[in-house]
This record gives structure tokens, C-alpha cells and sequence, in this order.
């Protein structure tokens, strides 16, 4: 399904995106790795299992809110966003483990015309990502300034 344009967005709607993405150990090495972040809560498994409470290496936070986001894509924005504006209130409340099987939800929480461009307007999202147990393990709010199919009239 492409994203929706500007119009097509309702204050309050929230979507169960139906994609549901499995996070495996190469996803964490290689985001880990290729962002330079050596951490070894991330990479270690004898530092997690012997230094932190986990027990386990933690999936790198940053790919948790990619991946959150990557997922919202396809029923929200795809093709019809002009840039994203920024992200706010990112919260990690539960660690992702390698296994770990992440669903998004997405609401809408609020939109508006543009000033300055007419055939734009700004979307204002909440994303949450849960556990295959439910557990919120990801938020945040998301700014996307999208395509309107016409000017306000």
C-alpha cells in the first residue's frame, strides 16, 4: 500500500501495521558496527552476561527506533513524504533481545496545512513498538512533512 497524502491523514486514526520484523544477532552486530558504536552491552556476550543485569547482549537502541519507524513507512508515508521534521520524546521503556519479535502501532496525533508551502502539510505521529509478549519496548513522537494532493481551499 503507498503512504497517504496529506488529506487522507484523520486526527486519532492509529494503525496495526501488519509487517512484524523477527531482530536477529547479525542486526545488531552490523548496525552496532557499521554506526561505530563499540559498546559491549551490544556486541559482548561474556561482558552482558557477566557485567549487567541483563544477562544477554541488548539490541542498540537506535536500530529498535529504525526499525519502528521503517515499519510505519509503508502504510503511512511511502512515496508521499517530503522529509521527515524530527522525532521527539524517543523512550526505551523494556530492553530488545536478540529473538525478540517487534509489531508497530501508529496513531496520528495531529495534522496541519503548511504556511509557506500550500501543497504541503505537517503530520504529527506517535509510534510504538511492542514485544512478542506486549511489552511497549519503543516510542516516539515523529514529525512528516507530506505531499497534500491540492492546495487548501
Amino acid at each position: 500500500m503507498p503512504g497517504l497524502y496529506f488529506e487522507e491523514f484523520t486526527e486519532g486514526h492509529v494503525f496495526q501495521h501488519p509487517i512484524r520484523r523477527t531482530v536477529t544477532e547479525t542486526d545488531n552486530v552490523l548496525f552496532s558496527t557499521m554506526t561505530m558504536n563499540p559498546a559491549a552491552l551490544h556486541l559482548d556476550h561474556h561482558y552482558a552476561e557477566t557485567e549487567t543485569e541483563f544477562g544477554k547482549p541488548l539490541v542498540n537502541s537506535l536500530f529498535t527506533l529504525g526499525l519502528m519507524i521503517g515499519i510505519s513507512v509503508h502504510d503511512t508515508t511511502l512515496g508521499t513524504t517530503i522529509a521527515n521534521l524530527g522525532m521527539t520524546d524517543v523512550t526505551f521503556p523494556k530492553p530488545v533481545f536478540h529473538g525478540d519479535t517487534l509489531r508497530i502501532e501508529t496513531r496520528v496525533m495531529s495534522k496541519r496545512r503548511s504556511k509557506s508551502r500550500p501543497k504541503a502539510g505537517i503530520v504529527t505521529f506517535e509510534h510504538k513498538a511492542f514485544n512478542q509478549r506486549n511489552e511497549e519496548v519503543a516510542s516516539c513522537t515523529r514529525q512528516a512533512f507530506m505531499i497534500a494532493k491540492s492546495e487548501e481551499g
